[in-house]
């Protein structure tokens, strides 16, 4: 059976928006343990999926001559990057606030970055990936961890 690249990537937009919006919509003043673990934990997943794009979805894809999206994809995921570290430093300091701010910022962020990669890039995925590619991407979702220290490719070098 294929398996759709795209449809696990659009499963993990969900779960990661999931665990964003329970902090975004919170009420400040009693934040529980419960929802600053699920904004870590959504956290966690989005540098895991942005790592496993980047490094695996798509190389094939910009050989393929799908070049400008994914430009605009390694763009967005740059900018994001920072507010990741930004959030998880609110988290520990106990600025709930903040960190509900920001969350709903970031979920705005991720609403049209979303959209642009289910409606463009996972389906080119789908439609120019060998099925055996297809197979092992999904493994690799699956089962692989961001290596530690690996930053996207849209974040400025000092």
């Amino acid at each position: 059976m294929t398996v759709s690249i795209g449809a696990v990537l659009e499963r993990e937009h969900r779960i990661i928006d999931d665990g964003i919006a329970i902090f975004a919509g919170a009420d400040t003043s009693e934040v529980s343990p419960a929802q600053r673990t699920a904004l870590l934990d959504a956290i966690a997943v989005l540098r895991r999926h942005i790592y496993l794009e980047e490094e695996y979805v798509f190389p094939p894809l910009r050989a393929a001559g799908l070049v400008g999206p994914l430009m605009v994809m390694v763009h967005e995921h740059g900018q994001m990057w920072p507010v990741l570290d930004e959030l998880e430093r609110l988290v520990t300091d106990g600025d709930s606030e903040a960190t509900a701010q920001l969350c709903r910022e970031l979920l705005e962020q991720l609403g049209s970055h979303n959209m642009k990669e289910e409606r463009i890039v996972y389906p080119s995925a789908d439609g120019m990936l060998p099925p055996g590619d297809l197979e092992e991407l999904s493994k690799l979702l699956r089962t692989s961890e961001l290596p530690a220290g690996w930053v996207c490719g849209g974040v400025p070098v000092d």
